[in-house]
């Protein structure tokens, strides 16, 4: 079992950043496909971002492309994202996932128990 744990929400003005981190325990995430999704007040969650296990891929969802990005520290077992531009419909909370297990839905394992931003316009 892999236990993930968010941290770096909060409040912040539009146009601001934010860092999100999402530390591994139990278990190394080094070999896992990492993301972020998300999930705003009344909508479904969506996905953010994912990166390999290298680090070498990543993806964003097109709402976030070029504002935020993906890392990760396999040394640290913790991924980021930093998040920059940020807009109020951005405003959501953020979950961490681990270990892509079916890539046509977008499925993982692991997901942690989420961290709250909130941008104000």
């Amino acid at each position: 079992q892999v236990q993930l744990v968010e941290s770096g929400g909060g409040l912040v003005q539009a146009g601001g950043s934010l860092r999100l981190s999402c530390a591994a325990s139990r278990r190394t995430i080094s070999g896992y496909t990492m993301a972020w999704f998300r999930q705003a007040p009344g909508k479904e969650r969506e996905f953010v971002a994912t990166i390999d296990w290298t680090g070498a891929t990543t993806d964003y969802a097109n709402s976030v492309k070029g504002r935020f990005t993906i890392s990760r520290d396999n040394a640290k077992n913790t991924v980021y994202l930093q998040m920059n531009s940020l807009e109020s419909e951005d405003t959501a909370v953020y979950y961490c996932a681990a270990h892509l297990t079916d890539r046509s839905t977008n499925k993982y394992t692991y997901w942690g128990q989420g961290t709250q931003v909130t941008v104000s316009s």
